[in-house]
């Protein structure tokens, strides 16, 4: 059974829109598109090369896959190279627009379609931004890291990783460090359904 990897770069109020660039997805006005670019760190590449690995598929949600295809294949590189060569699946109603490839789609029941991916033999799928995409891994129990690069950076709108019909679920810290330039980057897996208790019960 392969790994899910979710990878994204978040803001201290939850907000994972747009980081890379104004242009990356201006969606419902937001106009803070780039806010991750002046705490770029090496440290943050490193964390990122790391979770990648040496080879991967990606697992993406429509609109995620339509801003990179529009970015990626003009870039050059080791980051262009191994995104633009990896297996991308896409969660999408239009998988006959899947220019970016090699891509197929997950198909009309996309929960039996992560599934059926998750059980198949190949690498590991790292996932990026899919703000409707994640939540559902999360959820489903499919996911199987989460890889938060959190940049001290308030945005106040914008959506969201971590939606408010989430299933409560309690996470387990794997590994922390902070970057120079203030960047929080934290592995966690899920760890089952949210625990409660009282502090009064145990004074």
């Amino acid at each position: 059974m392969r790994t899910i990897r979710i990878i994204e770069h978040i803001s201290l109020d939850g907000v994972i829109q747009a980081p890379g660039g104004p242009e990356e997805d201006p969606e419902a006005g937001f106009e803070h598109g780039g806010w991750a670019f002046p705490h770029a760190d090496p440290a943050v590449g490193e964390a990122i090369g790391a979770a990648h690995g040496e080879r991967f598929d990606l697992l993406l949600g429509r609109r995620t896959y339509d801003i990179w295809a529009g970015y990626w294949p003009h870039q050059t590189g080791p980051m262009a190279d191994s995104l633009n060569a990896a297996r991308k699946f896409v969660a999408t109603h239009r998988p006959e627009s899947l220019d970016w490839g090699p891509a197929e789609d997950l198909g009309a029941d996309m929960m039996a379609g992560l599934r059926r991916i998750k059980a198949a033999d190949g690498p590991d799928f790292i996932v990026w931004g899919s703000s409707t995409l994640t939540p559902l891994l999360i959820e489903h129990g499919l996911a199987d890291e989460v890889l938060l690069l959190v940049f001290p950076v308030l945005l106040g709108k914008g959506k969201r990783l971590f939606s408010e019909t989430a299933a409560p679920t309690e996470l387990t810290l794997v590994s922390t460090r902070t970057a120079s330039s203030g960047v929080i980057i934290s592995t966690y897996k899920p760890a089952g359904p949210a625990r409660t208790g009282s502090f009064s019960e145990s004074a």
